[in-house]
């Protein structure tokens, strides 16, 4: 089984950036598809982005152009770099993974591991 760990959120004001990262161990084969997903209070979850092996890529129309998502094979670690954040972006982010045995690598909140969840607050 893959852990997935993030950490790097935090509170930052409208317009600001933040870089999440996400330190992946144990059968990292598992991760093959990687992702970020977020859920703000009372909302439904929503994929914010995919990756293949850490080259394809996706994004949900909501963050394209403000958020790039990379992985560092070397470090294990995926990370997602946060730009022009707005208030809207306030949620709980979660790092996901599966394997490549799954059919399709979007909606990444359809993969089946996830981590703890790290907070990013954007005020106003």
């Amino acid at each position: 089984q893959v852990q997935l760990v993030e950490s790097g959120g935090g509170s930052v004001q409208a317009g600001g950036s933040l870089r999440l990262s996400c330190a992946i161990s144990g059968n990292t084969a598992s991760a093959y598809y990687m992702g970020w997903v977020r859920q703000a209070p009372g909302k439904e979850r929503e994929g914010v982005a995919a990756t293949v092996g850490g080259t394809l890529t996706k994004y949900a129309d909501s963050v394209k152009g403000r958020f790039t998502l990379s992985k560092d094979n070397t470090k294990n670690t995926l990370y997602l770099q946060m730009n022009s954040l707005n208030a809207e972006d306030t949620a709980i982010y979660y790092c996901v993974a599966d394997s490549v045995a799954r059919l399709k690598w979007w909606p990444p909140e359809d993969f089946s591991v996830w981590g703890q969840g790290t907070q990013v607050t954007v005020s106003s």
